[in-house]
C-alpha cells in the first residue's frame, strides 16, 4: 500500500472537513450580530450606558480582527488542525462565560476573549479548507458552502436572538451557543492537519503594535461621545493609533517572516479583494448592529420582532452563495464584486428615504438590495483572496484577508456607532441640555424609548423629538455609506482590471 505523505490532502476527508469547519463558524455570526437585540436588556440588568454596552459588540469584534493575522500565521508553524481545535474550545468556553457574568466588565472580557477563539477557528478553518480542496470547482463549491453557512449565521442570527432575548433573557443567547458549540470539539480529530514550514522567528513585535493600535482607534471612537472628544484622553489614543500603525509598517517590512506579507497589498488583484469586505462592513454588518436598536426605539418593535424585520436584510445572504457559485462560472471576479457594490448603494440610499416609523413593507425593497448585494460576495471573496497566492501562503493570505474584514467591522461599528451618537446628541441639545440628551441618547441607542423620555407632561413630545434625531442622523449615515459604495465600486473595478504577471512556479 503507498502511504500518504503527512501534508498531502486525503480526498477522504474533504467532506467530513467541510462539515465540521461550517459547524464551528455558523454560531460565530450568530453571536456577534444577534447580541445586538440583547443590549438595551444588558443595559438595564447589568445596569450600563452606552459606551459599557458598545463594548459588549466592539469587544468581540476587536480581539476577532487582532487576532486574526496572528493565528493565521501561526497556524501555518503549529498546525491549522489544532489552531481551529484551540480557537473552537477558546470560543465555546467564552460563550459559557458570557452567560454566567455577574456584570458587565466579566461580559465584556469574555466577549472579547470569545473574538480570539473566532479569530483561531475561522482563520485556520479557511486555510484548512483551501488545503483539502485544490484549485478549480471542488474549491468554489467548498467555498460556496462556507458562505452559505456564514449566511445562515447572519439570516437566522438576529431572529434566535431576539426570540431567545424575549423569552428567556440575554443570558439565554450565549449560553445556547456554548452549548451548541460543545459536540465541534471532539470531531474536529476528523480534519486534515497542514502547515507551512516558517521562514523565520514569529512577529510577536508585529501582533502586539497592530492589536495596540486597532485597541486605540476603538477606544477613541467609542468613548469620544461619552468623554466628549477633547477629553485629554480621545486625542491621545488617535495619536497612539497613528505612532502604533506607523510600527506595525515599519516591523513588517523589516521582519524576516512578518505576521502579514503587506506586499501582498501591492498585488491589484489582492487589494481588490481585500477591500472588499472592508466596504462591505460599513454597507451592511454595521447596519446588523444599529438597525435593531433604531426599529426598537423608533417603530417600538420587541427584541423578536426586529429580528424578524431584519431577515429582510440577512435573509438574502442564506440563498445568494449558491446562487452566486453558480454565476461565477459565468461571470468574472470584477463582475461579481461591482455589482455587489452597486446593490449595496442603491439598498443604502433607498434607506435613507425610508421615514422612522415605517413598518417593513417600506423597509423591504432596500434591505433586500443590501442583503442580495453582500449574499453574492459571500461566495466569491474568500475563495478568490486565497487563490490569488501561492498554495503555501495560503495561511498568510487568509489572516491577511480575514484581518482586513473584521478590521473593518471594528472600524464600521465604532464610527457608525459614534457619528450616531453624536448627531443625536446634538439635535437633543439645543433644546434639552447637554445632560439630559446624553442620558437620553444612551437610552435611544441601546433601543430604548421609554427610558429616553423623562415622566411629566413632555414626556409624549420629547420621544417624538428623540425620535426625529435619531432617524435623521441614520438618515445622514446611510447616505455616507451610500458615497462610500459608490466610490468602492469604482475603485475595485479599476483594480481588478489590472492585469499582473504570470507567478513563476519551480
Amino acid at each position: 500500500m503507498v502511504s500518504m505523505p503527512a501534508d498531502c490532502p486525503d480526498p477522504r476527508r474533504r467532506a467530513p472537513s467541510l462539515a465540521v469547519v461550517c459547524a464551528a463558524v455558523l454560531l460565530v455570526p450568530v453571536t456577534a450580530t444577534g447580541t445586538a437585540e440583547a443590549l438595551g436588556d444588558i443595559g438595564a440588568d447589568l445596569r450600563a450606558g452606552l459606551d459599557a454596552t458598545q463594548w459588549v459588540v466592539n469587544a468581540f469584534f476587536l480581539t476577532f480582527a487582532a487576532f486574526m493575522a496572528s493565528t493565521g500565521a501561526l497556524a501555518d508553524r503549529i498546525g491549522r488542525r489544532r489552531m481551529f481545535a484551540l480557537g473552537a474550545g477558546v470560543f465555546t468556553a467564552s460563550m459559557l462565560l458570557a452567560a454566567a457574568a455577574p456584570d458587565i466588565g466579566v461580559l465584556i472580557a469574555a466577549r472579547a476573549l470569545a473574538g480570539a477563539g473566532a479569530a483561531a477557528a475561522t482563520t485556520a478553518g479557511t486555510a484548512l479548507l483551501a488545503h483539502a480542496y485544490p484549485a478549480g470547482p471542488g474549491r468554489t463549491r467548498a467555498f460556496a458552502w462556507f458562505g452559505t453557512t456564514l449566511g445562515l449565521g447572519l439570516a437566522f442570527g438576529p431572529v434566535i436572538a431576539g426570540t431567545l432575548v424575549g423569552a428567556v433573557g440575554w443570558r439565554s443567547l450565549f449560553a445556547a451557543a456554548g452549548i451548541a458549540l460543545l459536540p465541534v470539539l471532539p470531531l474536529s480529530a476528523l480534519l486534515d492537519e497542514s502547515r507551512a514550514a516558517p521562514d523565520g522567528p514569529m512577529d510577536w513585535g508585529g501582533a502586539a503594535a497592530f492589536t495596540l493600535a486597532l485597541t486605540a482607534f476603538t477606544f477613541g471612537v467609542i468613548e469620544g461621545p461619552a468623554l466628549g472628544w477633547t477629553h485629554p484622553a480621545v486625542p491621545a489614543a488617535f495619536a497612539a493609533c497613528a505612532v502604533l500603525s506607523a510600527a506595525f509598517a515599519m516591523a513588517e517590512r523589516r521582519h524576516p517572516a512578518p505576521l502579514v506579507d503587506l506586499s501582498l497589498l501591492a498585488r491589484p488583484r489582492f487589494a481588490a479583494i481585500a477591500s472588499m469586505p472592508f466596504l462591505l462592513a460599513f454597507g451592511f454588518v454595521a447596519l446588523t448592529i444599529v438597525l435593531p436598536p433604531y426599529l426598537m426605539a423608533t417603530s417600538g418593535y420587541s427584541a423578536r420582532q426586529a429580528g424578524l424585520t431584519l431577515m429582510l436584510l440577512t435573509g438574502p445572504t442564506l440563498v445568494m452563495p449558491p446562487v452566486t457559485g453558480a454565476l461565477a462560472r459565468r461571470l468574472s471576479h470584477r463582475v461579481l464584486l461591482v455589482t455587489t457594490l452597486l446593490l449595496v448603494a442603491a439598498g443604502t440610499g433607498l434607506l435613507a428615504a425610508v421615514p422612522a416609523g415605517s413598518g417593513p413593507a417600506r423597509l423591504a425593497v432596500p434591505l433586500l438590495l443590501i442583503g442580495t448585494g453582500f449574499g453574492v460576495s459571500l461566495a466569491v471573496v474568500d475563495g478568490a483572496a486565497v487563490s490569488s497566492v501561492e498554495p503555501a501562503r495560503a495561511g498568510m493570505a487568509a489572516g491577511l484577508f480575514n484581518t482586513a474584514r473584521i478590521t473593518g467591522e471594528v472600524v464600521a461599528i465604532a464610527v457608525l456607532g459614534a457619528v450616531l451618537s453624536a448627531l443625536t446628541r446634538a439635535s437633543l441639545t439645543g433644546r434639552y441640555g447637554e445632560a439630559r440628551a446624553a442620558r437620553a441618547t444612551s437610552r435611544l441607542l441601546q433601543g430604548d424609548i421609554a427610558g429616553a423620555a423623562p415622566a411629566g407632561a413632555g414626556r409624549l413630545e420629547f420621544a417624538r423629538l428623540a425620535s426625529a434625531g435619531y432617524a435623521d442622523a441614520l438618515h445622514t449615515a446611510l447616505w455616507l455609506l451610500t458615497l462610500l459604495s459608490l466610490a468602492g465600486a469604482l475603485a475595485v473595478g479599476l483594480l481588478m482590471s489590472v492585469r499582473e504577471p504570470a507567478r513563476i512556479t519551480t
